[in-house]
């Protein structure tokens, strides 16, 4: 089921989830006018447009890359000074509000709440004032919850406080009254929907890539350490935990992998597919496949028909400070970063050329979703299907092991840490665990989180919500770099107060 399909008279490309503009100010064509009596008159209709609801979340990719240019993970790079700016801006803290990497992330988002708020807007009766009722349609209400929270969590990680609406889809003549919401209202609507979600979703789903009860959990739980709700985590955290649902895999990089996708260490994956060839420079970030790939991939690398490996523009470029982050022995150092020198040295049968020098190089590059011959289609650099593993077991014994050391349980927080850590270094003993306590222990548990998620876009978010981006991130202005800038056309529309600094 990854391929797409369109519903007539929305105007919208509608991506099949599991296999699979700009909304707060967006176009007359976009406001579902053309089918609001016609539209919804079907449980079909209503599945339809639950499904569109996943979508935006793949035109999100650049959030990977952004949480981790913008931290001492790894520096945007390309192919030079002039190359991939609005990264490159990010990576040294002087993003303006024309940011158009930034101004891609606010309006998909908000595309996202949109296609939400119109299926709330209608759950009790459609546009023709009927009731629809089916099977499994309270659960199904559910999966939008969570994507409603999921999307306006990418927003106040990104920019604070921004207009909060869930009533209705958002009408063009409103566009001009938007206000910001504070952060603590932005939270609590996140929290209701997460927790609306959690009471009606299954713990399996029969299409891969649909929310889980323990994907709305496992969400519920980061967003409560986002809030330093430490106790109010703990809980919901463990009970992931309890269910034994998941586990984690021997061999760290093979979770990176096709063949890994959807395994049985991954909560929730944001699905992206190459079965119907998407061509669209101008919309590059939505098609189908994941635009990142390409993005991360070595520069010029070529070599015999046999080397797996296809060239990429060599942004996203992981430091030496990383590199160094890593223990010897810890199989994620080498499943992380991927040194095409040393590839090249190690498989002298494939012939292996490279650009050995681009612009800001590190000698690295990222290896979780380097890509890959035979995983993309049409227009290669548009359709690579790698899934972001988005919520993995490891990150939510992580958060488990955080929310257990802040409320005083180090027991508890060094038993997940080093279930973590035994992973990395291939131990069924000892000899690997961490034994401190207090905050030299939440001190270790952070760190693991750097080396266990590095390159999946969380170090930036992390330092900011702990508090240590100022210290550790040279260029960081403590006071406004914690947010990024508000896009100017929203300033200009909407008159929405600009965050400090910008």
């Amino acid at each position: 089921m990854k391929n797409y399909l369109k519903i007539a008279g929305l105007i919208i490309a509608i991506g099949l989830i599991g296999a699979c503009k700009k909304f707060v100010n967006y176009s007359p064509k976009s406001a579902y006018l053309v089918t609001a009596q016609a539209y919804l008159a079907s449980q079909s209709d209503y599945q339809t447009m639950e499904v569109s609801v996943y979508t935006p979340l793949q035109w999100l990719n650049q959030v990977v890359p952004i949480g981790d240019d913008a931290s001492d993970n790894a520096v945007a790079g390309g192919e030079s000074a002039s190359d991939v700016l609005d990264l490159q801006q990010i990576d040294h803290y002087s993003a303006t509000p024309t940011n158009g990497a930034l101004q891609s992330i606010w309006q998909y988002a908000y595309e996202g709440v949109n296609r939400a708020n119109y299926l709330t807007q209608y759950k009790t009766t459609n546009p023709a004032g009927q009731q629809v009722n089916f099977p499994g349609k309270d659960a199904m209400y559910g999966e939008v919850y969570f994507l409603r929270a999921y999307y306006y969590f990418t927003l106040l990680k990104m920019f604070g406080g921004v207009p909060l609406f869930t009533d209705k889809r958002l009408d063009v003549s409103e566009s001009a009254t938007l206000q910001r919401a504070t952060p603590a209202a932005v939270y609590a609507q996140i929290e209701a929907d997460l927790n609306s979600a959690i009471a009606v979703l299954p713990t399996v789903q029969t299409q891969q890539g649909r929310a889980t009860k323990y994907a709305a959990q496992a969400l519920l739980g980061k967003v409560y350490l986002y809030e330093k709700k430490y106790t109010a985590a703990a809980p919901v955290l463990q009970s992931i935990i309890d269910a034994n649902a998941f586990t984690l895999v021997a061999k760290f990089d093979s979770i990176f992998v096709k063949s890994g996708e959807n395994g049985p260490e991954s909560v929730f994956e944001i699905q992206y597919s190459n079965t119907s060839p998407y061509y669209q420079w101008s919309n590059q970030l939505q098609g189908q496949g994941n635009y990142m790939v390409q993005q991360v991939g070595v520069r010029q690398m070529s070599g015999a028909p046999a080397m797996p490996y296809a060239a990429g523009w060599s942004t996203n470029l992981p430091t030496v400070n990383l590199y160094n982050a890593y223990e010897d022995g810890d199989q994620r150092r080498e499943g992380t970063l991927f040194d095409p020198a040393a590839y090249a040295a190690a498989n002298p049968q494939y012939n292996v050329t490279f650009e050995v020098a681009p612009y800001e190089n590190t000698g690295y590059y990222s290896n979780k979703y380097l890509p890959r011959k035979g995983q993309t289609s049409g227009q290669p650099e548009l359709n690579y299907l790698n899934n972001f593993r988005t919520i993995r077991y490891a990150e939510v014994l992580l958060m488990a092991a955080e929310a257990y050391n802040q409320t005083g349980n180090d027991s508890k927080a060094q038993l997940y840490l080093n279930q973590v850590r035994r992973r990395a270094f291939m131990v069924t003993d000892a000899s690997h665990d961490n034994t401190s306590t207090g905050t030299s222990l939440y001190a270790a548990i952070l760190n693991e989180r750097r080396l266990e998620l590095a390159m999946e876009g969380d170090r930036f978010f992390d330092l900011v919500r702990t508090g240590q981006a100022a210290t550790v991130l040279t260029g960081f202005t403590k006071g406004k770099n914690e947010l990024f800038p508000i896009p100017q056309q929203e300033i200009t529309v909407s008159h929405l107060a600009q965050n400090p600094g910008y």
